[in-house]
């Protein structure tokens, strides 16, 4: 299973999620684009977060040095980001493939994130609570269907808010895969739990 992790906007806790995933299916990780934090890159963070033993995680195709929309953090490294070069890496494991930001963040002047989501891919996408979640959650799922990709299902971030998550699942007809409530800090044991909690859903998928 290859599961492509995507969110509504930027810092709505993608890698968290991807964290839980990678954790619960003892799954391999990609993050094909990596712009600016190299020296605490989410490759450092799923590190940080997953205590299995299965679990690869595979080199970036790109790390750029600005945190920016990728194709402008290329153009500042004198480079175009050429999607020809973005190779998903073979396993015989799951496979969660990890985005940058929203699915229209442009890559360069052609190509955006959701350029790189393959028909094979399984799209989860992460939610965070905020004023205009609902509107940017529906667009994202809308333009995902509107593809033709398999859009497997919502994972919510923030403090519950049931009737902003009723309403999502009511007019997309998706399924919650869990919910990330805002903890103190996340950790193993706290990832842990987490991926005991989104198992059953995710190997549902």
């Amino acid at each position: 299973m290859k599961l492509f992790i995507t969110g509504i906007s930027t810092d709505v806790g993608k890698t968290i999620a991807s964290s839980i995933i990678v954790e619960a299916l003892q799954a391999d990780y990609w993050k094909p684009i990596q712009a600016g934090d190299l020296d605490n890159s989410d490759i450092h963070k799923i590190k940080s977060y997953i205590s299995n033993d299965k679990t690869f995680i595979h080199e970036n195709s790109y790390k750029l040095n600005t945190p920016a929309s990728p194709h402008y953090a290329a153009q500042l490294d004198g480079i175009t980001i050429d999607l020809k070069l973005i190779i998903e890496p073979k396993t015989d494991n799951h496979l969660v493939i990890e985005g940058a930001g929203g699915v229209f963040v442009p890559l360069n002047d052609t190509d955006c994130i959701i350029d790189l989501i393959q028909p094979d891919y399984k799209v989860i996408v992460v939610s965070r609570h905020y004023l205009g979640s609902i509107n940017h959650t529906l667009l994202t799922i809308e333009v995902l269907k509107s593809r033709r990709l398999n859009v497997a299902g919502i994972i919510f971030s923030g403090n519950e808010n049931q009737a902003t998550e009723s309403i999502i699942l009511n007019k997309t007809g998706l399924k919650c895969i869990g919910k990330i409530v805002e903890e103190p800090y996340f950790d193993q044991n706290v990832i842990k739990e987490y991926a005991d909690l989104f198992r059953e859903n995710l190997l549902s998928l």
